[in-house]
């Protein structure tokens, strides 16, 4: 593997932006008319690249209009007129900005899979990370019923998934997990709320009854802000708690951390800004003691490449999420794809960076429209033919 001597400094001298429609996979609904599910989600690639021609590659997902123009009109002509020495300074570009973190998480992401191929180096190791291989585990989502449900659970069961993270409600909750746990006896099993819980004494019950089954973790039980009756649960049951969509900066983690509103974190880079603070909140949720493990954001390959680096920090305890069987997209934008065998995602360490490539051509099939940016114009130019 060749390496570059790097500069003392990086300044990105361009930036492409592709705008994309990924084709989304479902599972066959029997006795539908219509799926009224869409069928497309638009997400964003970014690519910097330094005067020698090394780039790096970010996402965004779901990249709605507001995220697309804050992208194309603010943080890439910021970070052009930015240098830095190391990526945890790449930030410091879009410090004065109006906070944007999806936007913000893949300039960083591009800016660490830059720095990591100048040097020749897997991102997983220039994050810190020593693993070689990840644990993997899934999400399955509300069901129509509870066969439907246990049905599900064995196909991603027979994909060889280790850890099944059930999504739960009032009324979707104790009955769920023991059917599950009834077919599969030795499953581990989590649960995700997603804030749907109160304090009433309705609720309360039900939460304090999954105590009684042995689960990894009941993740956001109660809505974002209310870190109070999550350090309340917290005290009250022997099941972690963990926090996801609450943790959406250095400083609620923080928060969090002195009012031991949990014992577990859903690390995801994208809500806190990039790789740069997801390694930061690893740091002091690991010091904490707390268990954490890499969430999803429905990224595409990119995204996804970028999270296995992230998850092969030592502070990473339990399996970190991974498409289901079938994955997200009918058609990936990495090769090879970032797939889990047997339950298993290898990290890459024989390639620079993100370790996987850009399926340029299918780039293109996607994309909707792009933009490129370079330090000679400082601003937007369209191509005349987009990728």
């Amino acid at each position: 593997m060749s390496r570059t001597e790097p500069a003392t400094f990086t300044r990105v001298a361009s930036i492409d932006a592709t705008l994309v429609r990924l084709p989304l996979v479902h599972p066959r609904s029997r006795g539908a008319a219509a799926d009224p599910r869409p069928r497309f989600a638009r997400h964003a690639l970014v690519r910097v690249a330094d005067d020698r021609g090394t780039s790096g590659w970010g996402e965004i997902p779901l990249a709605e209009p507001t995220r697309w123009r804050a992208l194309v009109e603010c943080f890439a002509p910021a970070l052009l007129r930015h240098s830095w020495h190391r990526p945890t300074e790449a930030a410091g570009a879009w410090a004065h900005l109006p906070r944007c973190p999806s936007v913000a998480a893949a300039l960083d992401t591009a800016c660490w899979d830059l720095w990591s191929r100048q040097r020749g180096a897997p991102l997983s190791h220039a994050l810190g990370g020593a693993r070689t291989a990840i644990t993997a585990g899934v999400t399955v989502g509300r069901q129509p019923s509870l066969d439907s449900l246990v049905r599900e659970v064995n196909r991603q069961v027979g994909s060889g998934f280790r850890r099944i993270r059930l999504e739960i409600g009032p009324g979707w909750d104790i009955e769920v997990v023991r059917a599950v746990q009834d077919s599969y006896p030795f499953l581990v099993l989590q649960v995700d709320a997603r804030g749907r819980y109160t304090e009433d004494p309705a609720d309360l019950a039900a939460l304090r009854a999954l105590d009684d089954y042995g689960l990894l973790a009941i993740e956001q039980p109660f809505p974002d802000s209310d870190l109070a009756a999550h350090a309340r649960l917290c005290r009250d049951l022997h099941t972690p708690i963990a926090l996801s969509t609450s943790i959406d900066s250095l400083e609620t983690l923080d928060e969090a951390i002195r009012l031991e509103a949990a014992r577990s974190l859903n690390l995801r880079a994208v809500p806190l800004g990039g790789l740069t603070p997801a390694r930061r909140a690893h740091d002091r949720a690991a010091d904490a003691g707390w268990n954490v493990w890499c969430g999803s954001d429905t990224e595409s390959g990119v995204g996804r490449a970028a999270a296995v680096a992230l998850a092969s920090l030592p502070g990473i305890t339990l399996p970190s999420e991974m498409p289901g069987a079938g994955g997200y997209f009918a058609r990936d934008l990495v090769r090879p794809p970032v797939r889990a065998h047997d339950g298993i995602v290898p990290v890459p360490l024989l390639k620079p960076g993100l370790g996987h490539d850009i399926d340029r051509k299918t780039l293109r099939d996607l994309a909707v429209d792009s933009v490129s940016l370079s330090q000679q114009d400082r601003g937007p130019s369209r191509p005349e033919h987009s990728p």
